[in-house]
Order: structure tokens, then sequence, then C-alpha cells
């Protein structure tokens, strides 16, 4: 553990510190350890630019580093290293902190919040009220999820029997398949990527509650990993002001007859760190201490990849939230069909919430006895890449957990987004086809319904005049030319026309998810399955199978690599465990295909894209304690004499810079410079030579042996 650090922060950040993997490199060249130390600003000729100075001093709400869920877990440390030798140990590292899941819900079955939700859902069926499920980022995905996964499929499945639809209909909502709504900051178009501005915004989980019509007496349940986002605290806050407030001439007035304690058994604050740890940011502490609003903590530690919140946070949230819906579905048809009705609808009468919370440990048992097989297309796919291929995958029934993984690889790893339809040439490594003709079809197959996005006139002026913050201003301005229903156009990810223009070259990969009885589509060669794997061997490009369910394990003779997953939907309708599985899987393989190509160093992710205002910070915390690790290390000192720690001030100041440098990069079309890795080897190479290295020698240092490289050989004693 590094020395710096004990100095530098409180214990539970000790974890932030990096083991680098012992790459070989060719030790830098020494200088004498005399040499007259700089300041690394002075050095760099760099002075805190104005934004960097607000960042430093006014943003400090968004200095997150101290979260639970920012710190690094001791059973990945030193992963980066690890899976260059031996990927299967590197995806059982990777599963292990599932583990974690398991411990959590454990305690979690015996905590009242669960059993509230689901209480609140069913009352909300039976009253035909709304039941608004809010997220951004990870979160925002997840409900989408829950609506176009879970919710939408089973209820069409059940209206889809005359007899069973004849009894319900004296009792439910005539359109109870759009009575949950699963939304994201920025609406479906942040389903691609997420829009810069939103998430710093408590104004647009308000202006997105109101835009959906959600009122007094519907169930919020508001999901952010962290805690601390402010889209969603937005949301959960200006529901609780329906109860708080009524309207009247001259503004809203405080309502005489506010019960907590009512308010509270229709808002649900679901997150994923300790309170107390969350307490000293304002935003956090309004909703945490709020008694109208039901707290649901779903904390289960570090990541498996330090912050990288759509692994264990989001799907411990994932699972607890669709097996609570489902529970309450269950109460509401129980009330109005036979057994044998229930039974045809795929429930077994006696199954308690904490029963269902208690397969979660089978579930993840079955994810992990993959991991052989699951290493043969983790190394497949990360050689496509490295070859300088591409890959497509293909789903149905999977399509939306598939495409979360394929999407959120983007920011995570600093990958190029989903290609848009007008792309003279490939970019993206990465794309995803459903079973479609059409775009428009795509999205519908995806959504469960029409592309929804946001309407510029509701919040061009509201963005305008009530958004203090001069960047956040623009930036929120900016994205709304990006959030509208013009956005669906741009994407197209159906298999009819993906295959005209983007169909595969030889060395490309294509992988088939198939979930449940869809295994059986790849022997009908009819299917667009089995047509989708004839067209990738017909153009000699490689073939993955993965698929999920009890059914017999899927057979393609010329597959390079076939994973089954044997997860059944016993008394699931909804088919939560099948999904959940098919997520840490994809979760745990495309972490493993990027540690495998150097964009993972030790468990950090320090090519991740500083594109909002927490991102910034965490961006800023990895230069810091990466460098200040090395500083401190006995090569360094032995070599180049002792070195003053970098500040978190400095940190912030190059970081700024770097995202000068590397947005120009960016629009004469230069993808490759990443801001966290470039920022520390700059400030490394300028203290080692003491003058100033630019931003292409840093680039150069770079791409001879990646951030990795470079760093274990400053390491090398």
């Amino acid at each position: 553990m590094s020395h710096v650090f004990k100095r530098m922060q409180s214990p539970i950040l000790a974890a932030l510190l990096v083991v680098v993997t012992a790459c070989a490199s060719t030790p830098p060249q020494e200088l004498p350890a005399a040499s007259k130390q700089q300041d690394v600003l002075t050095l760099l000729g760099i002075s805190p630019s104005r934004e960097s100075v607000d960042y430093v001093r006014n943003k400090t709400q968004f200095q997150l580093h101290t979260l639970l869920t920012e710190q690094r877990h001791q059973r990945t440390w030193d992963l980066s290293e690890r899976i260059s030798q031996d990927t299967a140990e590197g995806l059982r590292m990777l599963f292990s902190v599932d583990d974690d899941i398991t411990a959590r819900l454990e305690k979690l079955s015996r905590e009242p919040a669960p059993s509230a939700l689901s209480d609140a859902i069913e009352q909300a069926l039976l009253q035909r009220r709304k039941i608004y499920i809010y997220g951004t980022g990870a979160t925002g995905r997840l409900a989408k999820e829950m609506e176009s996964t879970f919710w939408r499929p089973f209820w069409r499945r059940v209206l889809a029997d005359p007899a069973i639809r004849a009894k319900l209909k004296p009792h439910l909502s005539a359109d109870i398949e759009s009575e949950l709504i699963g939304e994201m900051t920025g609406a479906d178009r942040a389903l691609i990527s997420s829009l810069e501005g939103f998430e710093d915004l408590q104004l647009i989980g308000r202006l997105q509650l109101a835009d959906h019509g959600i009122r007094k007496g519907d169930v919020v349940i508001e999901v952010t990993e962290g805690g601390e986002t402010s889209a969603g605290i937005g949301t959960v806050l200006g529901a609780l002001d329906q109860w708080k407030f009524v309207e009247g001439e001259g503004g809203n007035k405080p309502a005489t007859n506010y019960d907590p304690a009512e308010a509270a058994k229709h808002l649900f604050f679901v997150y994923n760190n300790p309170d107390s740890v969350l307490l000293p940011f304002e935003r956090s502490r309004q909703v945490i201490e709020q008694p109208g609003i039901t707290k649901l903590n779903l904390t289960t530690g570090p990541q498996a990849i330090t912050g990288s919140t759509r692994m264990q946070a989001t799907t411990i949230e994932t699972f607890v939230i669709a097996h609570a819906a489902q529970e309450a579905v269950e109460r509401v048809l129980e009330r109005f069909l036979d057994a044998e009705d229930l039974a045809r609808l795929g429930f077994e009468r006696g199954t308690s919430l904490q029963q269902r919370f208690a397969r979660f440990p089978e579930v993840l048992s079955a994810v992990k006895v993959t991991v052989l097989d699951l290493a043969k297309l983790t190394d497949l796919e990360s050689e496509t890449y490295r070859d300088g291929h591409f890959s497509t995958y293909f789903a149905d029934r999977g399509l939306i957990t598939v495409f979360i993984d394929s999407t959120e690889r983007s920011p995570t790893f600093r990958l190029f987004p989903l290609d848009i339809v007008n792309e003279a040439q490939r970019k993206s490594w990465i794309q995803v086809w459903a079973p479609a003709r059409d775009t428009q079809e795509a999205w519908r197959k995806m959504l469960g319904r029409s592309f929804r996005g946001l309407q510029p006139e509701r919040y061009r002026e509201p963005f305008a005049t009530r958004i203090d913050d001069p960047y956040l201003r623009n930036a929120a301005l900016e994205s709304l030319k990006r959030a509208g229903d013009d956005q669906q156009a741009l994407y197209d990810f159906s298999f009819e026309d993906g295959l005209k223009h983007r169909g595969p070259q030889p060395g490309d990969l294509g992988v088939m998810v198939a979930v449940g009885d869809e295994s059986r589509a790849l022997a009908d060669r009819g299917s667009a399955f089995a047509r989708f794997g004839v067209a990738f061997e017909e153009h000699d490009a490689r073939l993955g199978i993965v698929h999920v369910g009890t059914e017999p394990a899927p057979v393609w003779g010329d597959a390079d690599a076939i994973v089954h997953v044997a997860v059944g939907t016993r008394d699931d309708p909804f088919g939560v465990d099948q999904q959940i599985a098919l997520k840490m899987l994809l979760n745990a393989h495309s972490t493993a295909v990027m540690a495998r190509l150097n964009k993972v160093v030790g468990n950090t992710m320090t090519n991740v894209s500083p594109s909002n205002l927490k991102l910034i910070g965490r961006a800023t915390y990895l230069i810091q304690s990466h460098v200040n690790d090395v500083l401190a290390s006995e090569a360094w000192t032995r070599r180049y004499g002792k070195q003053a720690p970098v500040t978190y001030a400095q940190a912030n100041a190059v970081l700024f810079d770097t995202i000068g440098f590397v947005r120009e990069k960016k629009k004469a079309g230069d993808q490759a410079a990443a801001e966290v890795s470039l920022a520390i080897v700059r400030i490394l190479e300028s203290l080692r030579l003491q003058r100033a290295v630019s931003y292409d020698e840093g680039l150069a240092l770079l791409k001879t042996g990646g951030l990795n490289g470079y760093l274990a050989g400053l390491r090398t004693p």
C-alpha cells in the first residue's frame, strides 16, 4: 500500500491505490537523484483554467471519491495482470465480487423495505395508478428494462388469453401494460449514450416527472447506483413536493394534510452506498433524512471494476425491483384468477419474496460454471478487436440486456459509441442487431412501444432560465438538441438493414444470444437466428453462441465458442433470473475483453471519459492516486529523489487542460487519446525529465505499451 496514500487520505479510501501490471517495459532513462524538483503545474506551464478553479472550489458536492462504490475491491485488485496471463482466472475474479450480492440479499430478506415496495405496486395496480421507475445512466437503462423486458411482455402474454382477459377486465386498467413507465435521464436517446449535463441537474428529473403526468398517489421509484445522482434526486423530491404542497394562486402552498408516512408508501429511493458516506452530500441528505420517502439501501460494497456501477450495483437493483414487482403482480392476480390460471401464467402459489431472493446464489452458480467456455468467447472477441475487426451481437428476448451491455462499454472504456446510419465507415467495435426489418421496427422490438424522446419546447425555456451554472446550462441546452424523437432515425440496429449495409467481413465476430426456447431457432434454418449464423459463416467470420435456459445447449457445428447457462423460469414468469444471469455473464465478459486489451489498470477504469461533473471528479482522483503511488515507490525515490505528492487541485488542473487537448483531437477525427492516461503520463514523465513533456510525446509513450506498460517500467527496481 502506498505511503503517500496513507498520508493523503482516510483509511476508507486506501483501496483506491493501484497495483499495476508487471508488463515488460524498458526502464526510463535515470536522472541524478539530486535533480531539483519543480512544481508540476509550473513544469508543464499550466495555469488552472477558470473551469478547474470553479470545480475544485465550488463543485465539492461532485467530488465523490469517498463513496464506497468508488473504492477498489480487494478481490480484483490485480485484475489487469492476472487476466493477461489467464482469462478464466480473470473471469473468476470478476464473478467472485457477485458473491457480495448474495450476502446483501440474505440480510435484505429480513428488512421491511422490499415488501413495502411490493405493497405499493400492488395497490397501484388495484387503484389503476401509474408506476414510474426513473434512473440515470446504468440505472436508467435498468428502468427501461423493467418496462420493456419484464412488464410489457408479461402483460401481453396474460391478455392474449381470452378467458384470463375476461376475468381481469373489470378490475385492472385496460392499458395495464403501459401503467409501468421505465424512464431515464434524457429519455430513449440516452439508451445509446448519456447526454452531457443532464445527470447533474435536479431540474430535469422534475421536468420528466411532469412530462409523464405523474401525480400524487402514483408510485415513484428512483434508482441511483451511488445515491447522489442529481437528476434522480430531483425526481423523487419533485414527487414528494406533490404531497407537501398544493397549487394555488401565487404559487404552491404547504398542504395542511401532509402525512409523511402516507407519502412514504408511494415514494422509494433505491441506492447502493452507506448512509454515512452519503450524508455529507447535501442533495443526498435531503432524501435520506426525509421521512416521506422510503429508502431501500442495497449496498454490496466496492464494484468489481472501481466505480463501474453497471456491474454489482445495478445487478442487485434489477433483481430486487423486478422480483418485488413480480410479487405484487402475483398478489393481484390471485384475487381474480384460480390456481389453474396462475399455473398457466407461470406462477406457483406460496413463493414469498424472500424465497425469490434466495434463488440468487443458484443463478450465480450457474453463471460461474461457464467460466471455461466463456473464456473462449472472451479471448475470441479480444483477438477480433486486436486484429482490427468488429463484432455484431444478435438477440431477441435478451435484446435489451445485450444492448445495455454493449452501449455501456463506450463510456466505461472510452470506445467509439454506436455508429449512426450515415456513418461512412464503421467505427464502433460492436453493433447489436434485432430481428427486425427497419429502424422503427427495431426500436419497437426493443422497447415494446414507439421511441420516446424529449420534446424541446417543454425543456428549452426551463433550461435557459432556471439553471444558474453557465457550464451546466450550456451543456443541457446542447444535449437537448440530441434528445428528441428525431434521434431514433440515426440508429438502425435492424437485422435486415444491417445485413445489407454493415454486414460481416472476414475476421469479424458474430454472437447469437438466445434465451429460453430461442435455442431451438438455431436448428431452424429459416429463422433469423440461423440466417444470422449462416451469414457470418459465409463471409469467413467467426461465430459465438450464448444461451440462457434449461433447454438443451444449442448446437452449431462451426461455432468457435458456445456458452450455455442453465437457468430456467420456474415460478418466474417475468424471466428475471434468466436476464440477471445474462447480465452478469455479459458484464464480466465485456470487462474481461477490455482488460485483456489493456483498457484497465489493476481494477481501475483509466479510460473513463470525464463527460459530467461526477466523472470529472473520478478522473481527477484516478490521476492523483496513480501519480502519487508511483512517486512514493522505492524505485522512483532511488532514481529521482523524493517528490512532493500531487494535490487534487493540481491533478484537476492538468485534467481540464488535457480535456481541451483531447476535444481538439476528436474534432480532427482522432479518438485515441484518453484524458486520464495521458494526464498521468505527462505528469510523471515531466517530473522524471524535469521538463515539460508535450501531449504528442505522451501519446507516443502510451502507444508503445499502454499505461500498464509505462507504469510498470517506472516501478521496475
